[in-house]
C-alpha cells in the first residue's frame, strides 16, 4: 500500500527491539499512547508501557510547503532508536529519510530509571523482533510482522484460525536486500491480496530452530502457512507474478 503524500507517521520500540508504528493521514488520530495501549494487549502487559515515550519513539512529518507548494518531511528519532533508520526507512517507505535525532536532557531517558521497569515488563527486554503497524481506522492490530519464533504468544495470528493469509519469509540478517525485500513484499501484499494477512520475517541466524522445523534450506524462502497445503517460494521475490501465482491469485491485477 503507497502511503498518502501528506502525513504523520509514528513509530514505538521497546528496549527489546520490537516494533508498533501507525501512519495518520488526518494528522490527529493516532498518537503514541495508541501504540503503547496496543503493545500492552499484544504482550499482555500489566499496564500501557507510557514510560517508553519519548525515549523510545521516532516520529516522521509531511507536509505541503504553502509558498513553494512542494512536500517537506521532517524525520525525528531519539537517541535510543536512531540505529533502528533502515526499518524506518522502510516502514514509511522513504530511503532515505532526513533523520534527525532529538537531544534530551538525560534525566529524561536516564537508564537507570528505564530498567527500573524491566521487572515489571519484562516482555519489553525480550528480544521478539515484532513489526506491527497498527489500522488506521481500528485500535486493533491488522497487520503484523514478526521475526520471533512461532512459540511466542500472538493470540490473533493462530493459522488454524486466521481468517486470511499467514506468511514466513525466512532471510538471512537485516541488510539492504533484505529491507528492499521486506518493502516490496509488503507493497505488493497490500495493494493486490483480497485478504488480511500475517507476514513474520525469520532470520535463519536468530532462529535457526524455526528454520529447521519448516525445512528452508535457502533464503530468502516465502512460505505460505495458511490456507493450506503449505507451500513456499525459494529465491526469487522480485517477480510479482511469481509471488502472485504461489499465493493462488495468478488473475489478480497489480496495478
Amino acid at each position: 500500500m503507497s502511503l498518502p503524500l501528506i502525513y504523520k507517521g509514528i513509530a514505538l520500540f521497546t528496549p527489546g527491539g520490537d516494533l508498533i508504528y501507525a501512519i495518520d493521514p488526518e494528522k490527529q488520530d493516532r498518537w503514541h499512547l495508541h501504540l503503547c495501549a496496543a503493545l500492552q494487549e499484544i504482550l499482555g502487559l500489566p499496564e500501557p508501557p507510557h514510560f517508553l515515550v519519548p525515549c523510545y519513539t521516532a516520529t516522521v512529518d509531511r507536509w505541503r510547503d504553502p509558498a513553494s507548494g512542494q512536500i517537506q518531511t521532517a524525520a525525528d528519532a531519539y537517541p535510543l532508536v536512531f540505529r533502528y533508520q533502515a526499518i524506518l526507512n522502510v516502514i514509511f517507505q522513504s530511503d532515505p529519510l532526513p533523520w534527525k535525532v532529538v537531544r534530551v536532557p538525560e534525566e529524561l531517558c536516564n537508564p537507570m530509571v528505564l530498567a527500573s521497569y524491566r521487572a515489571a515488563f519484562p516482555q519489553l527486554w525480550e528480544c521478539h523482533d515484532l513489526m506491527i503497524c497498527l489500522g488506521r481506522n481500528d485500535s486493533r492490530v491488522l497487520s503484523s510482522w514478526s521475526a520471533a519464533p512461532s512459540a511466542i504468544a500472538q493470540p490473533s495470528l493462530k493459522a488454524d484460525e486466521a481468517e486470511g493469509y499467514v506468511l514466513r519469509l525466512f532471510v538471512s540478517g537485516h541488510g539492504a536486500n533484505t529491507a528492499r525485500t521486506l518493502q516490496n513484499l509488503h507493497e505488493l501484499l497490500e495493494k493486490a491480496l483480497p485478504y488480511p494477512y500475517t507476514l513474520k520475517v525469520v532470520d535463519v541466524f536468530k532462529n535457526p530452530e524455526q528454520a529447521e522445523e519448516d525445512q528452508i534450506s535457502a533464503t530468502p524462502t516465502l512460505l505460505r502457512v495458511w490456507p493450506q497445503p503449505v507451500r513456499r517460494l525459494v529465491g526469487d521475490l522480485d517477480n510479482p507474478e511469481r509471488i502472485l501465482q504461489f499465493l493462488n491469485f495468478p488473475n489478480q491485477s497489480i496495478l
